[in-house]
């Protein structure tokens, strides 16, 4: 076998182990580790020598040092084609499969493969950067995810020209490649752009060679009457929960939110005290374990409470994590959310910023 493949899983896929080890740090194996035995069975010409193993957490956690540590153990070592997951809609894993894919494209130059559903958060950061196969939403269709991702792995191995995200399957990267057609009638942009006019006027389906993202425009609020008479409630996407995390919001691409009561409470007591944490992946949690309320001010609304500034500070404060979190669950959660504050008369909300 000519061809050398490098491999990329998380500590789950690894055989490591689950949730409680998602802190493992990265890890080289020689051989197939993993979906890497199942991939190296549909591979025609080509042998995956090793395997790179890391904690989503970790990865989460420590991106930098994460990256750095995978490129030290991957230098000097023969790769035609780094490949990683499929991550199916597993947020974190697949924002871990973009991230190394990208950073071993960038510094080894090397071509890179990974699979993840479209609501992974991981496509819209990472389809720019590696070619993205479209998934499944779960490890239940790992099977097709892999025999998808081969089959373009064996193309790109033998240097085989792709037909493009459509034909194959993959997300586009937002690149428009020039293509030489043959020189007829049907393939001049004038024939093609009349026919896409005709079926159109026809109220037949089309697909135009030149597609704009829609873009899902709010509407601004109408601005509160008075504020003195205002009920305001506090949202964070911070990851502002007790301690003990009871609704197990993800540290990042969250699918969970908290509802928490703070009912005469003058400012959130911090971690030591038994109080409150952040379980945000995105940034450093210190300052905001030793002081909650640098995230989410209840210190400082009950002081405009207290200053007749706003009328009524809400009983409860609601909170998730907003990194890697896909618009569409970010939705629903909200829609969830909202009951709550209509049922409770809140006039409007403060959404905090990390």
């Amino acid at each position: 076998m000519s061809k050398k493949v490098i491999y990329y899983v998380n500590q789950f896929f690894g055989g490591i182990g689950g949730e409680d080890t998602a802190d493992f740090e990265p890890e080289i194996r020689e051989g197939q580790v993993g979906p890497a035995a199942a991939a190296q069975a549909a591979l025609e010409d080509a042998e995956i020598t090793h395997t790179v193993i890391c904690g989503d957490n970790f990865m989460g956690s420590n991106t930098e040092e994460a990256l750095d540590r995978i490129a030290g153990m991957l230098e000097g070592k023969e790769m035609d084609l780094f490949i990683a997951g499929p991550a199916f809609q597993a947020g974190r894993y697949g924002v871990a499969c973009g991230a190394v894919c990208k950073m071993v494209a960038e510094r080894f130059g090397v071509p890179t493969l990974t699979s993840m559903n479209v609501e992974n958060p991981g496509v819209e950061m990472y389809k720019g950067y590696t070619r993205i196969m479209d998934g499944a939403n779960a490890a239940a269709q790992m099977r097709k995810d892999m025999k998808n991702m081969m089959r373009v792995a064996n193309k790109m191995l033998a240097g085989e020209e792709l037909e493009g995200p459509e034909a194959e399957g993959y997300f586009p990267s937002g690149r428009r490649i020039e293509k030489f057609l043959e020189d007829t009638r049907e393939n001049t942009a004038a024939y093609r752009g009349v026919q896409m006019l005709i079926k159109k006027i026809k109220g037949e389906p089309y697909q135009t060679e030149l597609v704009i993202p829609e873009k899902d425009v709010v509407p601004p609020a109408a601005p509160v009457a008075d504020l003195s008479k205002a009920n305001i409630a506090m949202v964070t996407t911070g990851g502002i929960v007790p301690v003990d995390n009871p609704d197990r919001i993800q540290s990042a691409s969250a699918t969970r939110w908290g509802r928490y009561d703070i009912t005469g409470v003058d400012a959130l007591p911090n971690r030591e005290a038994g109080g409150y944490k952040t379980i945000h992946a995105g940034f450093d949690p210190a300052a905001a374990d030793a002081n909650p309320n640098v995230i989410m001010p209840i210190d400082a609304m009950r002081a405009y409470e207290k200053e007749g500034k706003i009328g009524k500070l809400h009983n409860y404060f609601y909170a998730t994590v907003g990194t890697g979190t896909t618009e569409s669950e970010a939705a629903r959660m909200a829609e969830e959310i909202i009951p709550y504050l209509q049922e409770d008369n809140v006039d409007a909300i403060i959404l905090g910023s990390t």
